[in-house]
């Protein structure tokens, strides 16, 4: 069974309500309609109803079942407002009508997903990055052990079956934090392990990455990446989460058996890590690019992470057909939030 007919199958049996901010856009339109058709839960679109479905009907797009709102007129608007109303970063701004902030509709969005109106939030294809970052950070709450949001990337190459999970990677963090301290590195690896193991449902195994293996390089950038890792199995064990989590290492000695056993280095993780975990936004980003155009990977994501929901941030290129596996994703993720923190749901 493929990772997407995976996830589709685990989402069937608990289907869920996700928000798409982004109502307007055809490819979202969709996204949406195919969500439904695949009995994965309820889409919701945000935008203005004439609009939404003048450009559904331009591109022959069918949207029964699928809930359009429209901020402007939405009946949650007064409740949104007051919570706004009584953040602190909002009183100080001396803000007079919250409406302003909320009628954008990566706001609402966010607010939506808050307030448990929806149980995830799929957006950003329609404006540029941070645009639904920003409302995310700002209004929806961060888990507890989370100093940092972040963000990871899921990586299918169909033609690496032996790599990670049937040719499936996580790699964290490639869009949110450009130089991460040895303490929001070890909070990355552990969200990203998280999110694997809500995937998969399998002990993930996270690889701190470098250009060193276990100190071949003694320098203060490998050194911080060996700190996080003690770091991140000492968080891991607090929040009571089975993980692996080895470093610091090189990707090979991560990912092919043969190279780990000729360095020494003997762990779950040392050539099978499923979970990477980059020291810093460079090397993230364009390890991520490199694979997607050079090894013909199929990437979802940024999946944002620390936040006590989960929500998506796409790139403005993504295709149609990765919405829904994403939002696959996310769906996933709802039903494995509420079993991890019930304080939250």
């Amino acid at each position: 069974m493929s990772f997407t007919d995976s996830i589709y199958e685990k989402l069937r049996r608990h289907p869920k309500r996700i928000v798409f901010p982004d109502g307007d856009d055809p490819r979202v339109l969709w996204a949406a309609q195919e969500f439904y058709r695949l009995r994965l839960g309820v889409p919701i679109l945000l935008g203005n109803k004439e609009v939404v479905h003048a450009v559904a009907e331009a591109h022959s797009i069918r949207l029964d079942h699928v809930m359009i709102i429209d901020p402007e007129t939405a009946s949650d608007m007064p409740m949104f407002c007051r919570y706004v109303e009584k953040l602190e970063r909002y009183r100080k701004m001396g803000l007079k009508d919250p409406r302003e902030i909320l009628l954008n509709r990566n706001y609402f969005a966010a607010a939506m997903l808050q307030h448990g109106v929806v149980d995830g939030l799929v957006g950003g294809i329609s404006t540029y990055s941070g645009s639904l970052l920003r409302p995310l950070i700002q209004l929806v709450k961060p888990l507890d052990h989370a100093e940092v949001i972040s963000s990871c990337t899921i990586v299918e190459l169909p033609n690496k079956p032996n790599i990670g999970d049937n040719g499936v990677l996580f790699f964290a963090d490639c869009a949110v934090v450009p130089e991460p301290t040895m303490h929001q590195l070890a909070v990355i690896a552990v969200e990203a392990g998280l999110l694997a193991r809500q995937v998969f449902g399998t002990k993930p195994r996270v690889a701190m990455l470098s250009y060193s293996t276990k100190g071949s390089a003694q320098k203060p950038n490998t050194q911080k990446v060996a700190g996080a890792t003690e770091l991140a199995r000492a968080l891991a064990k607090r929040l009571g989460v089975e993980m692996e989590i080895d470093g610091e290492m090189q990707a090979d000695t991560a990912l092919a058996p043969d190279v780990a056993r000729v360095k020494s280095v003997i762990s779950p993780v040392a050539g099978n890590a499923n979970v990477l975990i980059f020291p810093n936004l460079d090397s993230g980003n364009i390890a991520l690019k490199l694979v997607q155009y050079l090894a013909d990977a199929q990437i979802y994501g940024q999946i944002i992470t620390g936040l006590t929901r989960p929500a998506a941030e796409l790139s403005r290129g993504t295709l149609k057909e990765d919405i829904v596996k994403i939002a696959a994703v996310i769906g996933i993720q709802a039903v494995e939030y509420r079993k991890l923190y019930p304080n939250y749901s």
